[in-house]
């Protein structure tokens, strides 16, 4: 993030990697810190920031607490491949829409059954529904397709995948596949 002093009363912080979703989450930590509208997003690049009251005559203390926020940037899904060696780099975000995959005598499955977990009455704690993911792996003799549930994440695949033993570039021809079927929620970079 770079700052940039537009007048006396205004400062503009440059993200590095624009993003909308970015750009309200400092708007937002800075408003939460000061505890009034001093910050607003007005593009995916740029907060802009008025000077609080206690901060007039020095900028340098008012940067210095905004540059300390901690903000989670929103990252992009992407799976990144290297055919040459076999390596495989995925993010968090990536995930897998409902696909049946099938790979010589390979058969994947993958199953999400969410449960449900309960407070205690009369408690202030709160109903929250916890998946259940199941992964079934099959290698027989009959090819038979398997149907990949929508909502798993690429890491649920992967492991699956993992547990009969193929290799990097078995696993990158398949995701490239589930990719080119559209159920790949992820960018693709190839090196």
């Amino acid at each position: 993030m770079q700052f940039k002093l537009t007048d006396l009363a205004t400062i503009r912080l440059s993200l590095r990697n624009p993003d909308f979703t970015t750009s309200r989450r400092i708007a937002l930590a800075i408003n939460d810190l000061y505890g009034s509208p001093v910050a607003e997003p007005t593009d995916p690049s740029t907060v802009r920031l008025s000077m609080p009251a206690k901060y007039k005559g020095n900028i340098v203390d008012l940067l210095t607490d905004v540059e300390q926020l901690i903000v989670e940037p929103d990252l992009p899904a992407k799976v990144v491949v290297d055919e040459a060696t076999g390596i495989i780099v995925m993010g968090q975000e990536v995930r897998v829409s409902t696909v049946a995959v099938a790979q010589g005598n390979l058969t994947v499955m993958i199953t999400e059954d969410p449960q449900v977990s309960q407070p205690a009455p009369l408690s202030d704690g709160r109903t929250v529904v916890t998946p259940r993911t199941q992964i079934q792996v099959a290698d027989g003799k009959e090819h038979q397709l398997a149907v990949v549930r929508s909502g798993v994440t690429l890491q649920e695949l992967v492991d699956g995948l993992n547990a009969l033993g193929l290799g990097p570039r078995d696993l990158i021809s398949i995701l490239q596949a589930i990719k080119a079927a559209g159920a790949l929620q992820a960018d693709v970079e190839t090196m």
